[in-house]
This record gives structure tokens, sequence and C-alpha cells, in this order.
């Protein structure tokens, strides 16, 4: 049995520590209003020989780090992060954001290369449209009190209790999100350097994959479309991990390059 080097040095921007013996790092962004622990349902390394690792990213204002404040915009939050990350972009690398988190995780490609990190191998976006065809999404649009019947389903999803201390407190981070969604405007959308998958889901009424096609005006853009709902992504389908695997694999990247 092969002995695996020990993790690199930890941050609080990431729920576990990632690996060094790793190929390939994918960073998954966490959904509006949700930490990193919303990922604890998707294996930690994928593809063959387990050669892709899938790493959470802890967003502020929420579980461990629920003591600092969230973040103003999403332009601010990818600059901070990426700077955090950086140590750990090493090799090839993507990012992974469904719905609002689709658009930071587009922001984050765009400051790694104004900061001079390595460019991703691939940006993947879930259920959401371009950033200049939004600000969309019907979260947006609905009362507090809509919002809290969502988050009690959400939790359920996710597996735990919607305890009301638990749904108000989700409640609160959900609603700033949101309003850093609201505010984010694109109007000539700037390209990124690597390519795109944009992940559309069959059954998805809060963002319909036939509203996704702007992505191709922000890069060279691969659609998929996947059988499932827009919550669908939790539960880790293998569809979806295969799209991660084939996308990261170093030697599939190099075969396409």
């Amino acid at each position: 049995m092969t002995m695996r080097p020990k993790s690199v040095r930890s941050t609080r921007w990431l729920l576990s520590q990632p690996s060094e013996w790793v190929a390939a790092r994918l960073f998954c962004l966490p959904y509006s209003g949700c930490g990193a622990s919303m990922y604890r349902h998707w294996p930690r390394f994928i593809g063959e020989d387990d050669e892709v690792e899938l790493c959470a990213v802890q967003l502020p204002g929420r579980e461990n780090r629920l003591r600092e404040p969230n973040f103003s915009s999403f332009d601010a939050l990818a600059e901070e992060m990426v700077d955090a990350l950086t140590p750990y972009l090493d090799r090839p690398f993507g990012f992974f954001g469904h719905c609002s988190s689709a658009l930071l995780a587009y922001e984050a490609v765009l400051r790694t290369a104004r900061n001079g990190a390595s460019t991703p191998a691939r940006l993947f976006v879930s259920s959401q449209v371009a950033p200049h065809d939004g600000p969309y999404g019907r979260f947006l649009s609905m009362a507090p009190h809509e919002l809290a019947e969502e988050v009690r389903g959400l939790l359920t999803r996710l597996g735990g209790e919607p305890r009301a201390d638990m749904v108000s407190l989700t409640l609160d981070v959900l609603l700033s999100d949101i309003e850093v969604h609201r505010a984010y405007r694109v109007e000539r959308p700037a390209r990124v350097a690597c390519p795109i998958t944009s992940i559309g889901w069959d059954q998805d009424v809060e963002v319909p994959h036939q509203l996704m096609g702007g992505w191709s005006e922000t890069g060279k853009t691969t659609f998929r479309l996947l059988g499932g709902n827009h919550h669908s992504f939790i539960d880790a389908p293998p569809e979806l991990i295969a799209l991660f695997a084939d996308g990261l694999s170093p030697a599939r990247t190099e075969e396409r390059a």
C-alpha cells in the first residue's frame, strides 16, 4: 500500500486541509446561505486513482467563521479568497459554483489572472445565468418568511434538523448573500482564460437551463444538461462527479491542450 504524504498547511478558507499527493484540486464554493459543510455528502477524492481532490471552501460569516463579517461583494470576496488559496494552486485546479456561487467562481477565475496566479484548468458553473444576464433568481424577489420556508427545506435536504435557531441563523446569512447577488452587475463580461463547463438541470425551475447560453460570451464553453432539480447537486450525482473528473484529470487536460 502506497503511503500518502501529509496534507499541506491548513487555512480557515477550507473545510479540510488539501492533500499534497493529489494531481488536481477542485475548489467547491457553498450555496447561498450555506457553509462548506454542505458538501459533506460529496466524496473527497474522485477520478482514476483518486487523483482529483474536492476541496470545500469555507466563506466568512458562517459555521466556524461565524464571528467574521459576511462579504459585501463578489469582487472583494474573490480577491481575498484567491489570495488565501494561492498556495494550493500549485497543480491543475478548478472552481465549482452553483447558483449565485457560480458568479463568485467566475470572479475568482478572473482574479487568478489579475493576481498573477496559475490559470485554472476549468471553471464549472451550475444553475446560473451568465454574469451579464443577471441578476436573476426567484430568491431575489422573495419575502423573508418565504425564504425561511426554503431554508427549512434546504436544511432537511442536507440531512439536518430545521430547528428554529438554525433556520434563523441560516436565514440571516442567506439574506446577506442575496443582497450581494442583487447588487452584482456586469455590463460587458470579461473572458476567462480557461474553458468553462456550464451545467444545467432538466427539472430546474429556479434557473432553467435554457437561460444559461450567455456563458459562451465569457469564454470557451461546453454546455451539459444533467437530470435533476435545482438542489440535485447536493447529493453528488455520478454524472456531475464524472464531469469534474473528466475536466480536471491531468491526462485529459494535456490531451485537450
